[in-house]
């Protein structure tokens, strides 16, 4: 269990400082699940699911990801409750003005990611999993 949480810790000191630009801890055929929000989806393989990131990244400026907990929630799976930090390109809205508080779940097997959970809405990341917080 350690080990996965490591590989997500890992992906996260990326995110925090704003670099999305590697992919090696995800499975070829990662299940990218965006859950909720304005263009909810699902994505297969690495390429797929960087596409959708790019999409979802374009339309801000500075984005960053401030981790609030790591929570194992068994052997295969890990919850991040996050935070996100940035500003909108079209409207300027900054997000450090307004908390945008969000949930992603990691599935992993055999040291890497098998599937990603989206969350934009943390409570119904919490519902969906039986949780609180």
């Amino acid at each position: 269990m350690s080990e996965n949480l490591d590989l997500v810790r890992s992906i996260y000191a990326d995110w925090e400082r704003g670099d999305f630009s590697s992919a090696e801890w995800a499975d070829p055929e990662i299940e990218f699940v965006v859950a909720d929000g304005t263009d909810p989806g699902v994505w297969t393989g690495v390429a797929r699911m960087a596409g959708a990131w790019r999409e979802v990244l374009s339309l801000w400026d500075d984005v960053r990801v401030d981790v609030g907990d790591y929570r194992p929630l068994d052997d295969e799976r890990v919850l991040v409750l996050l935070t996100w930090t940035g500003r909108a390109r079209g409207s300027g809205l900054n997000l450090a003005e307004m908390p945008w508080t969000g949930a992603n779940v990691f599935h992993m097997r055999d040291g890497k990611v098998k599937k990603m959970v989206l969350y934009w809405d943390r409570d119904r990341a919490l519902a969906d999993l039986g949780l609180q917080e």
